[in-house]
């Protein structure tokens, strides 16, 4: 797939707590964040960003890391070498930045702080009964730490992957705080739903992470767990990518499914019944 250019979208600035990032928007309605995987702002992620788009909310994009509108690469066509240097430009910078958490259990990451900051402004700016996130990959984690702001209405988890899951310790974890976790916790108790996808043999998205939300969220985490042949063979790399690189956007496809089941919860808890 090419790049994308973005030309469809706006493009701003958002500032908090002293940190300035660059915003991508597009639409109309109540915000949703769409936070991307690893290596950035891809085309599939605008595919995805542009689907929610449509359904009548408005897709925020904040630019945390990658280069916007870079095409995934493929080792097939791209070479293993530059293959590995788009992630390496993505993953190192951000591994070693003190605003993200990789490795350590318990900690929510201090740059959902900037997150609930700009889903706080977009509330403002577009109106509506609260705002939707979605996290992937890298970033998974990130909607469910965010949902501690009553503002946040429909979080979204696919294949959150942080912390690393090296140890058994890490793969029954999420990234987030305990104080966060039972700011949530609170919440799911008032009828608050958070949604989770992954491929069952997904081991960068372990089971026993879902195993472990199940457990902390009872019934209000609806864990969507798909088969790998479920996954699209076009794809670069093993099944990973739930609402992207792996989706086979056609009727039936459980990928699909998937996406659909995504866009509905905004559907229900951002927009007016129809």
């Amino acid at each position: 797939m090419p790049d994308d250019t973005l030309r469809d979208f706006d493009r701003g600035t958002f500032t908090h707590e002293g940190k300035t990032r660059t915003v991508f928007r597009q639409g109309t309605g109540p915000a949703v964040i769409v936070i991307s995987e690893m290596p950035g702002i891809t085309p599939k992620v605008l595919e995805f960003a542009r689907r929610v788009s449509a359904i009548g909310c408005t897709a925020v994009l904040p630019h945390l890391f990658g280069r916007p509108g870079q095409a995934y690469p493929n080792p097939a066509v791209d070479g293993k070498l530059r293959t590995a240097r788009v992630f390496a430009d993505s993953i190192v910078p951000a591994c070693i930045s003190r605003e993200f958490t990789v490795l350590a259990t318990g900690k929510t990451s201090p740059v959902v702080s900037w997150l609930r900051g700009l889903a706080a402004e977009e509330h403002r700016r577009c109106g509506g009964p609260g705002v939707g996130a979605v996290g992937m990959c890298f970033t998974g984690g990130y909607a469910l730490a965010m949902a501690t702001d009553e503002r946040l209405l429909a979080p979204v988890l696919s294949q959150p992957s942080l912390p690393y899951g090296i140890a058994a310790r890490q793969r029954r974890s999420i990234d987030i705080s305990p104080d966060d976790l039972a700011k949530v916790k609170q919440r799911c108790a008032n009828g608050l739903t958070v949604l989770g996808l992954r491929f069952r043999g997904d081991k960068t998205s372990p089971g026993e992470r879902f195993e472990y939300l199940r457990e902390q969220l009872g019934e209000a985490f609806v864990g969507v767990e798909l088969e790998n042949s479920a996954a699209n063979p076009a794809a670069a790399l093993a099944p990973h990518s739930v609402l992207t690189e792996h989706l086979i956007d056609e009727p039936g496809q459980p990928t699909r499914d998937a996406l659909d089941q995504v866009l509905d919860l905004f559907r229900t808890r951002l927009l007016p019944p129809r």
